[in-house]
């Protein structure tokens, strides 16, 4: 049997090239060929592995050439510069190292933000300018002041141990950070609105999605304490950059320190300039340790599939055998499916995931069902998850996991119920597929129903009474919004009542809006899927 063969196309520490020789992997070390796509293209067919950094672009028409290819290993967290739905078509393992700079830009985060209470970057400038000004320069301490954190999970928990270190009281805010996880931390949980009221300093360790985005805005500002500063080693985008100058401005938020921005490369910002600020070009990830880490990650878990067939850290698909996967693909997109649509809906801190599968569904691979639901729920929130890693952010979060297995029990062949318990409700969804292959809900907080998921979708709960689905029909109408679907169903006559609307493009904001004032509107929201 011959060896399986890798190419690097990007610049690899030497150490990677020794982990694919000494675990028996034929490696070609050609760090300058990513930039050169054409000689790419005509020399990937004669490769099982691509392992890159981000100089090389893995497009859909250097894919398509990769008639060998089984895994493309991105060393590091970003998989942009790969066509994940072209892997995917052809059956390719995209893979990265999520974790493998954590450290690396919890520190960054530590030194921005001594960095901006002390003002170095300024006070160094002015000095080398030969100005000596000592008095313009009065910082303030971080021993004793609170610390806000915003993205409790990998990183942002390592950011909280190493300010308690410096002797800050941290408060954490993060919707999937139990009080049992809180309390490991030694962080205090607080809301968002609160953490914004406190803090002495705020720094964001989130994803950017579509609930994060422009977290910190005009209004959140509004509520942080005058003479706030302000970090962010995250993500361009969650943070409002023309309502942080205006409260810079104002002198309202004291400083900011800002690793990314809301375009990048950032060659022109409204904040460049400011005597408040301070900014770095995106280095959260850059020193020689974790580069090195990301590396030897990505070697050993390229060489673990290619050899075992393991799977660490994959993008696009589950743990699954080739025998096992036609069976398991129409429920991996159900239980995906079924968790999203928990997640969306879900406000508040998950505490516990129990998932039953019943019937001939119980007798297939449910961790690889599990991986995926769990996925679906945790996305919304947290943007960058994939099946494999999602069982492992539950875990950091403290959520406990539990499957349940049943005999047929149910009206349905197969059955997968996803209840999801936060702290303040319990919430469950069931689910199944048909005969077509498609994905059903059949089941919503025990209110029966059948339903396809749609592209774009409005759920209600709201209160039985008459004259309420006219009042709902009218608001689509007068929005001019197409209906592809609708769904009713209620518990009882004059009790609980879902409405579940497949629709024709995206629900406006203030469509939404408009929905939740009616009267018997309990819940109005907006789904995806």
């Amino acid at each position: 049997m011959s060896k399986p063969k890798v190419l690097i196309s990007d610049a690899l520490s030497p150490a990677a090239v020794q982990i694919f020789k000494d675990r028996g992997v034929e490696v070609d070390f050609q760090p300058n060929l990513g930039k050169d796509k054409d000689k790419l293209a005509d020399i990937i067919g004669d490769y099982d592995g691509l392992a890159i950094r981000s100089a090389t672009k893995a497009t859909a028409k250097i894919i398509e050439r990769a008639k060998r290819l089984k895994v493309i290993g991105r060393a590091g967290i970003g998989v942009d510069n790969v066509e994940i739905p072209a892997a995917t078509a052809k059956g390719i393992i995209v893979m990265n190292t999520p974790f493998g700079n954590s450290i690396t830009t919890a520190e960054h985060a530590i030194t921005m933000m001594l960095s901006l209470a002390r003002e170095i970057p300024q006070a160094d400038a002015s000095t080398q300018a030969g100005k000596w000004e000592k008095n313009r320069f009065m910082g303030v301490e971080i021993t004793g002041k609170t610390l806000g954190v915003i993205g409790c999970g990998n990183i942002g928990s390592i950011v909280c141990d190493r300010a308690q270190g410096l002797r800050m009281k941290v408060i954490g805010f993060d919707p999937f950070l139990t009080e049992e996880r809180a309390r490991d931390l030694g962080v205090e949980k607080v809301e968002l609105d609160e953490l914004l009221k406190r803090a002495d300093f705020i720094t964001l360790h989130t994803p950017l999605t579509d609930k994060t985005r422009n977290i910190i805005d005009a209004a959140a500002i509004a509520k942080m304490k005058q003479g706030v500063r302000i970090i962010n080693c995250a993500r361009g985008g969650l943070i409002d950059e023309q309502a942080l100058l205006a409260a810079l401005n104002s002198k309202h938020v004291a400083g900011a320190a800002l690793d990314v921005f809301a375009e990048e490369p950032a060659t022109s910002n409204p904040l460049f300039g400011h005597a408040s600020v301070i900014c770095t070009p995106h280095l959260g990830a850059s020193t020689t340790e974790a580069q090195e880490n990301v590396a030897l990650q990505i070697a050993e878990q390229m060489s673990d599939y290619l050899l075992t067939g393991a799977i660490s850290n994959a993008i696009n698909f589950p743990s699954i055998t080739a025998e096992e996967a036609p069976k398991l693909k129409p429920f991996i997109a159900l239980a995906e499916k079924l968790g999203s649509f928990a997640g969306q809906l879900t406000e508040s801190s998950i505490t516990k995931i129990q998932i039953t599968y019943e019937g001939q569904v119980a007798e297939m691979k449910t961790k690889a069902l599990t991986s995926a639901v769990l996925a679906g729920l945790l996305r919304p929130m947290l943007g960058e998850v994939n099946v494999v890693s999602a069982p492992v952010i539950a875990k950091e979060r403290g959520m406990i996991v539990d499957e349940v297995l049943r005999a047929g029990e149910s009206d349905y062949e197969s059955l997968i119920t996803v209840a999801v318990t936060t702290e303040q409700q319990e919430r469950a969804v069931s689910g199944t597929v048909y005969a077509d292959g498609k994905p059903r809900l059949v089941d919503i907080k025990g209110i029966r129903v059948d339903a396809e998921f749609g592209k774009s979708m409005i759920y209600v709960t709201n209160e039985d009474k008459p004259g309420f689905i006219g009042k709902f029909a009218s608001l689509l109408g007068d929005a001019k919004i197409n209906i592809a679907t609708f769904h009713l169903g209620r518990v009882a006559a004059g009790s609980d009542a879902i409405a579940l609307v497949e629709i024709d493009g995206a629900v406006p904001a203030e469509l939404l809006a408009k929905i939740q004032a009616l009267p018997q509107v309990k819940q109005a929201k907006a789904l995806t899927f």
